[in-house]
This record gives structure tokens, C-alpha cells and sequence, in this order.
């Protein structure tokens, strides 16, 4: 007989063999549901993420950051995912809107997981496209304040926390592993 552990303590005998049962027939029950409804419950009633890209951009020892009108600080420019959209069409995307410029995403992007926010981002470094103006970068969307490049070496103190996690991770992938997590490495 199986032994279990309830709300109030073990569950034993016939209890905890119903119990089995019960989570046996649902767990066949919904092996047997099509795939697209298997997907939609996972989706209502699993965890989530959210998935973005962000881009980092350098030229001359310089960072080009962006300031939204909805967070403080300076971050990457980049943005969420659309559908059936991959990370690196994302990032193109999201740059073109926020700052009116062409770019490529090298391949392969380092992986940023945090786990708290459940947030997903793939960090591209980014290449400029032909003709691209690298010295009249300005926003092009109302969702951005400012534009601006920075030295790499000093950054501004108000960076926002997963622009310095997007940073390390693409640093951290360019010498061994594509994956932070939290900011760190996992082990």
C-alpha cells in the first residue's frame, strides 16, 4: 500500500490509494486531450515567463543606452517577443521602432533567466546596418526619453538591473557558457 502525505499528515490505506487513482485516471484523461487543448490548459494554469530580447551596441569603447518614459534608469534597447516572432527578429524589431535604426543580431544570443519576475531575455550584441546614422540615434517611439552613448567602461550608476545582467550574460557567452541566471552563472 502506498503512503502519501496530506494537509494534516500521512496518508495511508485506502485513502491514499484512492487519491493515486483519482490522479491517475486525471493524468490519463488529460494525456488523451488533443494537443492544442493539452497546450491551452498548461498555459491557464502553468507558470509563465515572459520572453524578450535586448540588443547591446558598441562602437568606439562606447554603450548606446536607452531611457524609457515608464521605468527609471537606462537599459538596452529591445523589447518583448511577438508571436511566432524568434528572438533575434524581435530585437531588429524593437530596435527599428525604438530608435528608427537597421541592425543585425549576431548569432548566437547569450540567455538571461530570472527567475523572480519569471523574465526571459535573449541578449544579442548588435551590428549596424548600411547607411545606419550611429551619430543621430534618437528615439523614434513616445515609449523612449532618451538615447545616449555611454562610455563601456563607465556606466551610468542608475543601470537598470537587467541591462547589467543582459551585459554580464553576453560577456559571460563570449568567453564559455550562454546561460545566467539571476545575474550569475548557475552551477
Amino acid at each position: 500500500m502506498s503512503s502519501a502525505r496530506g494537509r494534516w499528515g500521512p496518508l495511508d490505506g485506502p485513502v491514499a490509494a484512492v487519491g493515486h487513482a483519482v490522479a491517475r485516471l486525471a493524468f490519463v484523461t488529460f494525456g488523451r486531450l488533443p494537443t492544442r487543448v493539452r497546450r491551452a490548459v498548461v498555459r491557464q494554469v502553468g507558470r509563465t515567463f515572459v520572453a524578450g530580447a535586448v540588443g547591446v551596441m558598441e562602437r568606439d569603447g562606447q554603450l548606446l543606452l536607452i531611457r524609457s518614459v515608464y521605468r527609471s534608469g537606462w537599459g538596452l534597447p529591445g523589447g518583448m517577443l511577438s508571436r511566432r516572432e524568434s528572438p533575434a527578429q524581435a530585437v531588429v524589431r524593437e530596435v527599428r521602432e525604438e530608435l528608427g535604426l537597421e541592425v543585425t543580431a549576431v548569432q548566437p544570443g547569450a540567455v538571461v533567466l530570472d527567475l523572480v519576475p519569471q523574465r526571459l531575455d535573449v541578449v544579442f550584441r548588435l551590428s549596424p546596418g548600411p547607411g545606419a546614422d550611429l551619430d543621430g540615434v534618437r528615439p523614434h517611439s513616445a515609449e523612449l526619453a532618451e538615447a545616449r552613448w555611454f562610455p563601456a567602461g563607465h556606466l551610468p550608476e542608475d543601470l537598470q538591473a537587467e541591462a547589467r545582467h543582459a551585459l554580464d550574460a553576453l560577456r559571460q557567452h563570449e568567453r564559455t557558457s550562454p546561460w545566467v541566471v539571476g545575474g550569475r552563472q548557475p552551477q
